[in-house]
């Protein structure tokens, strides 16, 4: 799930995707945000690039 935050989707969009509420997406995502110590999405973004869980897109031409 964190590396859909990194890609800029947002709870409604992860929800749709993975087939769950918006209210499990939030709840997940305040847990995960607890355990690795972050209070934002661009924090929690920064996290995944920064430990190899997401990758950067590659810019349009």
């Amino acid at each position: 799930m964190l590396t859909l935050v990194a890609s800029g989707r947002t709870n409604k969009h992860i929800a749709s995707e993975l087939h769950l509420s918006e209210r499990t997406v939030a709840r997940h995502l305040s847990n995960t945000f607890t355990k690795i110590g972050v209070t934002t999405r661009t924090a929690a973004a920064a996290f995944a690039y920064e430990h190899g869980l997401a990758q950067p897109s590659p810019s349009p031409r």
